[in-house]
């Protein structure tokens, strides 16, 4: 008796996998291209048309409630932002624009 149930079994399994492996219909999806990483010197074209400010609200506000630039002094600013450019993988670029800008409020 089990062994008939496990025949009949098998009769169902088959066809389900000759599709799994033919691939079902309609269900084939192609991978796009593996996209490789932009040059440097993209990069930092892009990051060097952008201003502090921008700078500032497209990196820290992905994670803070950012604070007004004046309220911290510059020295302040300075550590805060020596900190958050190793945490948020700035540029030497990008940290020294946002840092300009924080402290042109004070």
């Amino acid at each position: 008796m089990k062994l008939i149930r496990h025949a009949n079994q098998m009769k169902l399994l088959l066809p389900l996998l000759g599709l799994l492996a033919l691939g079902a219909p309609g269900c084939q999806t192609t991978n796009p291209p593996v996209a490789t990483q932009p040059s440097a010197t993209v990069a930092e074209s892009k990051t060097s048309a952008k201003g502090g400010a921008q700078l500032w609200g497209d990196n820290c506000m992905r994670c803070h409630n950012v604070r007004p630039p004046s309220s911290y002094s510059d020295a302040e600013w300075d550590v805060a932002m020596h900190h958050m450019r190793i945490r948020a993988n700035l540029t030497v670029e990008e940290h020294k624009k946002i840092l300009e800008f924080l402290k042109s409020a004070n």
